[in-house]
């Protein structure tokens, strides 16, 4: 959910983010002709500012699934609703007439919430998951190997510069008020976050430990576009026609799409495209009426290693 609120505010803001130029220019179409972007996100994710907390449900495990999440949020308690409602039209000067349905019914409202969640995860981020996915495990495998080499000083002083730590205390620079053990719940969870900007992202709702998102390490390099110097060893083994249409997968395509850069025809590469997804190298997401094919992890870890 995290990356559900930040990848949003940002397409919301409007801004032509360097970083994530390619990303943005294949998804905000698919999310405005969806009607994403006037509907209930539109309204609880403003483009810069505070978003309500219980979008954001403490985390149950390291990798939690969408379901779950959406299942917290679904199941948030209506006073958690409207507490956070109330924080957000302090903040934006009032709330239109489809938060106040939310506020005056939250569970009937948020089940409608989570089906447009849903909606947007499948266009905006579920076919670049895999992708997504490495930059954020490889962020987690650093974090881990500095506390294990060098203690938790040494991860929170390398973590991001409104950070600190000293004598056993963390500080946030330019954070409006002091938080502590007592009063912010038990634990702190670190949120590496592909879309978050260059500031730090906190949610603070107790009893649930405070949350602390950054900008994972390697963002800059998620979009890249990753050559392939030579697929003859996959081709013997995948086809010419599958190595084709894995190596044209560098952004997720459409069948039309994908015949129409390869030559091969629609049923060709309908008929491959699902055989690679029965083994594992593709998946694919549904786009109001097309289907987004996208490479997994596996996918491009034997692309990597026929660079």
């Amino acid at each position: 959910m995290w990356h559900v609120g930040s990848s949003f505010r940002l397409l919301a803001s409007g801004t032509a983010d360097p970083v994530h130029r390619h990303w943005l220019e294949q998804v905000r179409p698919r999310v405005a002709a969806a009607g994403l972007d006037k509907a209930w996100l539109a309204e609880l994710i403003p483009p810069s500012g505070y978003a309500p907390d219980f979008l954001n449900p403490a985390p149950t495990g390291p990798a939690p699934t969408l379901a779950a999440e959406l299942a917290a949020v679904v199941a948030a308690p209506a006073d958690r609703i409207r507490k956070d409602l109330d924080h957000l039209g302090h903040h934006q000067g009032g709330i239109g007439p489809r938060l106040r349905s939310l506020y005056a019914d939250p569970p009937t409202r948020l089940a409608r919430v989570a089906e447009e969640i849903e909606t947007y995860w499948e266009l905006a981020l579920a076919p670049y998951w895999a992708r997504i996915r490495t930059v954020l495990d490889a962020d987690i495998f650093h974090r881990a190997r500095q506390v294990a080499q060098y203690g938790p000083g040494h991860l929170f002083n390398e973590l991001h510069p409104q950070v600190s730590w000293n004598d056993d205390v963390l500080r946030l620079v330019r954070w409006p008020r002091s938080l502590s053990r007592e009063t912010a719940g038990a634990g702190l969870l670190l949120i590496p976050s592909a879309f978050n900007g260059p500031g730090l992202s906190t949610r603070v709702a107790p009893p649930d430990p405070p949350q602390l998102a950054y900008r994972a390490r390697g963002t800059g390099t998620l979009w890249e576009r990753r050559a392939v110097t030579s697929t003859a060893a996959i081709v013997a083994v995948l086809g010419r026609a599958r190595t084709l249409l894995l190596t044209e997968l560098v952004a997720p395509a459409t069948t039309t799409e994908l015949a129409h850069r390869t030559g091969i025809s629609k049923a060709g590469v309908s008929q491959n495209l699902t055989a690679l997804r029965d083994a594992g190298f593709v998946t694919a997401h549904r786009a109001g009426r097309s289907v987004l094919y996208a490479r997994t992890s596996v996918a491009e870890s034997v692309l990597a290693a026929s660079r």
